[in-house]
């Protein structure tokens, strides 16, 4: 049903977050992220919005991944129809997946990055994303996030095709970037594009009056 990756740029220290599904409006149900707190993709056959929330509040409030985990999982009832990935301010990440998910189902973890996946056509899927993401360390973070879902959806991404993608970046430096698209025959694609008019001249100007966590008076 969905593919995501969460990551720490380890040279900038931005995190983000990507995903892309066969299901309509993949940016409000699987991604959050706060750059005091880190990144979560909620995901599965029965997603879970409320273990998204819940575990980015307690990632701001310093709580552990391994607590996180234990807190919201462990009491679920509908755990084996979930998946659930967290990455840290640090880098550190972990993934559940339960075993009511569609095959092909998983998670692969790589230096301060996570990709996570089910109802995929296969596991080269998030082979190929980490493989993305390990090749092209020189490459413009946010380009590099999407360069993941491109990887994926070259390798078979969403067995039913896909219909949505977003792209969620933060950094307590500079505004967030948050941009999905909801419908559409190329979500990618149209989100490559959003985010190259995001990231260019005018808009991109525009943002550096944005205010932010280190510079909350800037206009």
């Amino acid at each position: 049903m969905t593919l995501s990756v969460l990551a720490k740029d380890t040279v900038t220290g931005v995190i983000g977050c990507a995903a892309a599904t066969g299901n309509i409006g993949v940016g409000g149900w699987v991604l959050r992220a706060a750059p005091d707190g880190g990144a979560v993709a909620t995901q599965g056959l029965s997603v879970s919005p409320l273990w998204g929330d819940q575990a980015l509040q307690m990632l701001r409030q310093k709580n552990s991944i391994n607590q996180i985990f234990d807190d919201l999982i462990k009491p679920d009832s509908g755990k084996p129809c979930r998946q659930l990935a967290i990455l840290d301010l640090d880098g550190k990440s972990r993934a559940f997946t339960g075993n009511d998910n569609e095959d092909y189902k998983g998670s692969l973890q790589s230096n301060q990055a996570i990709f996570t996946g089910n109802w995929l056509s296969g596991p080269t899927v998030l082979e190929d994303m980490r493989s993305f993401y390990e090749q092209n360390q020189d490459m413009e973070f946010g380009t590099r996030l999407l360069g993941c879902l491109t990887a994926a959806q070259e390798a078979g991404g969403d067995s039913r095709g896909l219909q949505s993608a977003a792209v969620k970046i933060v950094h307590k430096s500079k505004p967030p970037i948050d941009l999905r698209v909801d419908f559409d025959k190329s979500p990618i694609q149209q989100l490559i594009d959003i985010y190259h008019r995001t990231t260019s001249s005018p808009y991109a100007d525009w943002l550096t009056s944005i205010p932010t966590l280190e510079d909350p008076h800037r206009c």
